[in-house]
């Protein structure tokens, strides 16, 4: 079996023209304080989903590091485009688990199975390296194994088993966007906390953000939990996320000592269940 290695085409497309990590240049779209708004935003879709995005063609670090404020609106716009199908099949249907299937492969096909793919090889390294080099070696593998299998197995099923949960209380669509939304806020914290752990590759070429970036994404991931959910569910929420981050963090740096872009996969998928658990747990006090 293979799984999908389409991110890595996207790592060498990243790479920088000159290598370098200097202060990015004035941009002409639409601007809150120093943020290019608009640029920072269809940049991070590119980087994070296979959604044609054109005119944007500058993948510097530097900038891609400038644009994870706005992953949290990234994972929003995913997730609200994928309600269109998942929606349609379940007023068709009448199935909360149809309407969960559909919902999952829509991210799914939105990502390309980027995060889906990152946790794979994450388990397949992670599980079958003896040592560092080997378990890195592993992960770039394109092919995958018993472990990713398994991982991917009982991911894809606890995502679809805990939105058929929510949706027995009305609250499916409110965790799909929850989930999207959080998971890819906490994505750039391992960015921050960790250093690569390999020369090259979208853990190095997406560059070291600065905190203020990062806390903004954090910030703004956390106000539309609380807009959707209210307080309650916003605090278990982000507790399940600071938990599943730090693990992922813990494991990640006592793997391969350090963070790739396979990591950041794994922490989004890793932190959707955890938030997702959060969520059914405490989603009766909405």
């Amino acid at each position: 079996m293979t799984a999908p290695k389409d991110h890595n085409q996207n790592e060498t497309n990243m790479q920088s023209s000159d290598g370098g990590t200097e202060n990015p240049p004035e941009d002409s779209t639409f601007v809150v304080g120093k943020i290019p708004v608009v640029s920072d935003f269809f940049r991070a879709l590119v980087l994070l989903s296979r959604v044609p995005v054109f005119r944007i063609n500058d993948f510097r670090p530097a900038l891609i590091a400038r644009s994870v404020w706005c992953w949290p609106l990234v994972g929003l716009f995913l997730a609200g485009i994928a309600l269109i199908p998942a929606q349609l099949a379940a007023y068709l249907t009448e199935s909360a688990v149809v309407f969960a299937i559909v919902a999952v492969l829509a991210l799914v096909l939105l990502t390309g199975a980027m995060h889906e793919d990152g946790l794979a090889d994450c388990a397949d390294g992670f599980g079958g390296g003896l040592d560092r080099a080997r378990k890195l070696e592993i992960m770039r593998d394109s092919r995958i194994g018993t472990y990713g299998v398994v991982a991917l197995v009982l991911c894809l099923g606890l995502r679809i088993a805990l939105l058929v949960r929510a949706a027995d209380a009305g609250q499916a669509v409110v965790l799909l966007l929850v989930m999207a939304v959080v998971s890819r806020g906490v994505m750039p914290v391992l960015m921050t906390v960790l250093s690569p752990a390999r020369d090259n590759g979208l853990g190095k070429n997406a560059g070291q953000p600065k905190w203020r970036h990062v806390m903004l994404g954090v910030a703004i991931a956390i106000a539309i939990v609380w807009l959707l959910s209210g307080p309650v569910v916003m605090v278990s929420v982000v507790v399940a996320a600071m938990l599943a981050t730090a693990l992922m963090g813990g494991i990640a740096r006592w793997q391969i000592g350090g963070q790739t872009g396979d990591v950041l996969g794994a922490t989004q998928m890793v932190t959707e269940l955890f938030v997702a658990i959060g969520f059914v747990a405490t989603m009766g006090n909405i």
